[in-house]
């Protein structure tokens, strides 16, 4: 589904993140992460539901952590499912509304169960039982407070591979400070360049200023990818770009960011997999699948910026 340009940092084994931090430290981040969301502000938008009082935020989630699935998943990147699978926990709600999401029973109507902090933790030192090769938190932004416990959990019952925070990019300056020390690979989109797309395609203001601090946050915790000597990536930062009809995304002026504040040994990965779920098919810009022509476009664009990652069709790219 991937192919892979070079240059990605090949590295030692490490021991995780989160297996470095003292009990103290990590108790000290948990405590602060569920002050956050006591008047909501785990999100950029800081709804300010009271959340600990069973309260809906706007991403519609409340008191209780809710999960969608928990499974081993083989269509990530390669250096993140590895040829065993990436343990994925995909959360439900979600902060951003995309007209477009692909996942809309997940992140618009909740779909789900509900779980405690225990049953997340035991759920990760299953995967790894399985053969995962990381804990994949998908869409974690909002259960954060319960997801750290859970990993703090986790740890003390045997789970040593790496944690990755997969997300929207849409994130809160203070919640990435207080996940330094626990995530080892941020797996961020940088979904537009534009205000007035996000706001229109996906509901947020705000959204590139917000997107591009917290992504230099990203890097300055984690830096480059790195990976072990199977390829697997251990730590660092791999960017996510889903390229959609027409350039709404704004591709090219998100590429010269990366290249320009976050350097070329950032990965990129592009996604060519978009179509018009959801409520996209009622917007005359988003409701078809984009072409071969649009895609190449793209890729062209990554490479004249120097950038490097994965490209998901055989076209010619290049090396």
């Amino acid at each position: 589904m991937f192919r892979r340009q070079k240059r990605i940092v090949n590295t030692a084994e490490r021991v995780s993140s989160h297996l470095k931090l003292s009990n103290g430290d990590f108790i000290s981040k948990i405590d602060a992460l569920y002050g956050l969301m006591e008047n909501c502000g785990l999100c950029p938008r800081h709804c300010g539901a009271k959340r600990l009082k069973g309260e809906k935020g706007l991403c519609g989630a409340a008191d209780k952590l809710k999960i969608a699935s928990i499974n081993l998943h083989f269509g990530e990147e390669p250096p993140i499912s590895g040829k065993t699978g990436s343990g994925t926990v995909f959360f439900s709600g979600c902060s951003l509304k995309c007209k477009f999401c692909q996942n809309y029973p997940i992140s618009r109507y909740c779909a789900g169960n509900f779980y405690d902090t225990s049953e997340l933790a035991d759920g990760m030192v299953r995967l790894q039982e399985k053969g995962a090769v990381n804990i994949n938190l998908v869409t974690p932004m909002h259960y954060m407070p319960f997801v750290a416990e859970s990993i703090f959990m986790a740890g003390k019952r045997g789970l040593k591979i790496p944690i990755v925070y997969n997300s929207s990019g849409y994130e809160e300056a203070r919640l990435l400070e207080l996940l330094d020390g626990i995530i080892d690979i941020y797996l961020p989109d940088i979904k537009y360049s534009d205000d007035k797309n996000a706001m229109s395609c996906s509901g947020v203001a705000g959204y590139v200023e917000i997107n591009r601090k917290a992504l230099k946050i990203m890097y300055g915790q984690v830096k480059e990818l790195r990976v072990n000597k199977y390829g697997i990536a251990v730590s660092g930062l791999l960017i996510r770009h889903l390229v959609l009809p027409e350039s709404i995304s704004g591709y090219a002026d998100s590429f010269r960011f990366i290249a320009r504040e976050l350097g070329g040994d950032v990965p990129v990965s592009l996604m060519s997999q978009y179509f018009p779920a959801y409520k996209a098919e009622y917007d005359g810009r988003l409701n078809r699948k984009i072409t071969e022509m649009e895609y190449s476009a793209a890729v062209k664009e990554l490479i004249d910026n120097n950038l490097t990652g994965f490209f998901q069709n055989d076209i010619n790219i290049g090396s």
